[in-house]
């Protein structure tokens, strides 16, 4: 190249009058540009004459200049960086998620169908944008309501708050509705947010306008704009109701008159605007609870503020509206699908082996309904059509069998999980935790053996109130007693040297200050004992509880549903069972009217009999003798148990698919009470149960 001719730097782009070794910019070698410039421009040997491209190159002593050079690298560089997002991805532009938030219907409710209620069980969870506005969010339930419900009405629909206020600001501003400011100014997390669809002809019917007799005055009904922006935090009733207080106040201001005005309305007169006066509800709604935990704190003229406790009500604030067990069963047995079925071939002599063959089938699904046929001692399949009975049975035997697995320890009704080697090879745990959702979810009863303190862990709460008698382990349980039961410093520093080796391996083992601290590591043992040292075996039992929403729904409401997983003193009556069954009764008057009045006296006395231990059968046993189960299901009893009366055997029938009970019609108790013993111990599944 010739040094005459300016070049620039290949690297850099640095302009220089001549070639040298380096870059006086960059630092780069440049040596390999001088076999370019020999190449470039060979010399003929003996002549002196050059080729015509290197005169032509001499004539024109500008190659592409610097600025073009210069835009080049400049657009090259664009292209690159608009293909490279720098370090972990700081440019990329962050996907927005959907969340996840309830909606629900509300209906007329009361006499004259003017007050607005939530309707039970049509709650539904919806996945949305969280900066929606309140048209799209309208939209997209009204669609996920029609989904899953096909007798909706064609609307139109309006969108509510919780207080039957309508969705068009957020409360406590003008500011046009958004998911994600609203979920701001409530404070609560967006699973815990619920909104409501009402038919727009039920919304106008409770806000109709009365007439008046007056000419000078109109009185409206109408909410102000006030009331709207005050929705979610103040407790709305139906306004057109009038109150002691204010029927005194209305003949003290005008005495041997009748008075139109009521109570929150608003009346608007030719002198003056007044302000609707205070309403003061008759009783307590259930909402009133959610508002009064939840409203500010207002500072009146004459009183101090108010002090809000909210300290529990982080996993119970759901759980105050109106809102049953069954209901919430009801919602997670939705995605199952009733005219497909899993099928189990059983054996009530082993219950655990063909319910693990069940459902480690390729071909079950959770999502399906159960068809399960019981086989007898010589295998022969029993007769009909598993209706709901068999299912229910079986459920029940195997949350029997499953409390009695390896993978769980402690004493009974408290039962913990534990690491065991064969059963982490085999899953068990996950199919444990599978099989309580699925008994739960369809119509089966919950285990009610599990300790309270893991499952409070699972349901995301941090209460854990063990004590040292949960532990089965001699050695271990007599240790903690040792620590408990130290009466000094100087005690509790030698015993806990005595066991340090067991306290250091659970990272207990500390220097202690105070005899009182001796309650903090008892704690921490129990703590490590039960959770920590299983975390990983309890993590798959989780995903086993997945199935179905189970566990979801017990996160959102562990008030009603912790009590399904975890042992309870309380027992099954037999008021309670009595008023479960309900008699067929002949017409009154008649010969078969009597004799069924004097069996009914019978049952009830048996039914007292067995809740005292005077019968040869609990008052469990009855219920599963009828229904197939050994307590009420979470899901509630469908359909709901009947009593019929039987002329032509002398023992007690039962079909468990209809909750039908046949009692024997008989002339004395004493012969009543024999028979039901005798039937009942003898019917099939007591044998192993």
């Amino acid at each position: 190249m010739d040094c005459g001719r300016g070049m620039f730097c290949p690297f850099c782009g640095k302009h220089m009058n001549s070639l040298t070794r380096f870059c006086f910019t960059c630092g780069r070698c440049l040596e390999f540009l001088k076999d370019a410039n020999q190449t470039e421009t060979p010399e003929t040997p003996g002549t002196s004459r050059q080729p015509d491209t290197v005169l032509s190159k001499q004539n024109n002593p500008c190659p592409p200049s610097y600025k073009q050079f210069m835009e080049y690298r400049s657009s090259k560089s664009k292209e690159r960086q608009s293909f490279n997002y720098g370090p972990k991805g700081k440019c990329r532009p962050k996907e927005r998620k959907h969340v996840q938030i309830n909606v629900g219907l509300m209906g007329p409710h009361g006499t004259d169908g003017t007050d607005l209620k939530p309707l039970r069980g049509k709650t539904l969870p919806l996945f949305t944008d969280p900066e929606v506005a309140a048209p799209d969010l309208l939209k997209q339930a009204v669609q996920k309501m029609r989904t899953f419900n096909k007798d909706m009405h064609e609307g139109p629909y309006v969108l509510l708050y919780p207080d039957c206020s309508e969705v068009v600001h957020v409360p406590g501003s003008e500011r046009s509705f958004k998911l994600a400011e609203y979920k701001k100014e409530i404070g609560k997390a967006y699973s815990r947010i619920t909104f409501f669809i009402c038919l727009e002809k039920h919304y106008k019917r409770e806000y109709d306008t009365s007439d008046s007799d007056s000419d000078s005055e109109i009185v409206m009904t109408t909410r102000s704009t006030a009331e709207f922006n005050r929705a979610d935090t103040l407790v709305f009733e139906p306004q057109n109701r009038s109150t002691p207080k204010y029927k005194l106040e209305d003949e003290r201001d005008a005495p041997g008159q009748s008075s139109t005005f009521q109570p929150g309305q608003i009346v608007i007169s030719d002198a003056e605007d007044l302000d609707p006066p205070e309403t003061y509800p008759k009783k307590p709604s259930c909402y009133s609870k959610y508002t009064d935990l939840y409203s500010p704190n207002v500072e009146q003229e004459d009183e101090g503020p108010v002090a809000v406790n909210v300290e529990n009500f982080q996993h119970t604030a759901m759980e105050e509206s109106d809102i049953a067990l069954p209901d919430i069963v009801a919602n997670l047995s939705l995605p199952i699908d009733r005219k497909k079925v899993s099928r189990f071939n059983i054996s009530r002599a082993n219950v655990w082996d063909g319910a693990v063959r069940g459902f480690k089938r390729t071909t079950y699904s959770e999502t399906c309904d159960m068809l399960v046929k019981f086989t007898d001692d010589t295998g022969v399949l029993e007769e009909g059509i598993d209706t709901g009975g068999p299912r229910r049975e079986f459920l029940t035997l195997l949350m029997k069998h499953l409390k009695d697995r390896p993978i769980f320890d402690g004493p009974e009704g408290h039962r913990f999980l534990v690491y065991n080697a064969n059963a982490v090879r085999e899953d068990e745990y996950y199919l444990a935790g599978k099989m309580i959702a699925v008994s739960v979810v369809h119509g089966g009863p919950g285990p009610h053996f599990l300790s309270e303190d893991l499952v409070h862990y699972l349901a995301g709460q941090p209460s854990f109130k063990a004590t040292s008698n949960l532990i089965t382990d001699e050695e271990i349980g007599k240790a903690l007693q040792e620590i408990e039961n130290a009466a000094s410093l100087d005690a509790l520093q030698e015993c806990m040297m005595r066991h340090s080796t067991m306290l250091q391996t659970a990272g207990c083992l500390r220097r202690v200050a105070t005899v009182e601290e001796k309650k903090e590591i008892v704690s921490d043992y129990l703590q490590w004992y039960i959770i920590d040292r299983n975390s990983s075996v309890i993590d798959r039992f989780r995903d086993g509880l997945s199935t179905l929403q189970f566990l979801t729904a017990l996160q959102q409401h562990p008030t009603l549903m912790a009590p399904v997983l975890f042992h309870s003193e309380r027992r099954l009556t037999a008021f309670e069972l009595e008023s479960l069954f309900k008699p067929d009764l002949s017409p009154s008057g008649s010969n078969r009217r009597l004799k069924e009045s004097q069996t009914m006296a019978y049952w009830a006395d048996y039914l007292l009999d067995c809740e005292e231990s005077q019968a040869a059968v609990s008052v469990e046993d009855v219920l599963m003798f009828a229904t197939g189960l050994s307590s009420l299901p979470p899901s509630g009893l469908e359909p709901l148990p009947q009593i019929e009366f039987e002329d032509d055997s002398a023992f007690p029938m039962a079909n468990t698919c209809a909750n039908s009970l046949r009692l024997p019609l008989l002339d004395s108790y004493t012969l009543f009470k024999s028979q039901m013993d005798f039937d009942i111990q003898n019917s099939p599944g007591f044998g192993c149960f």
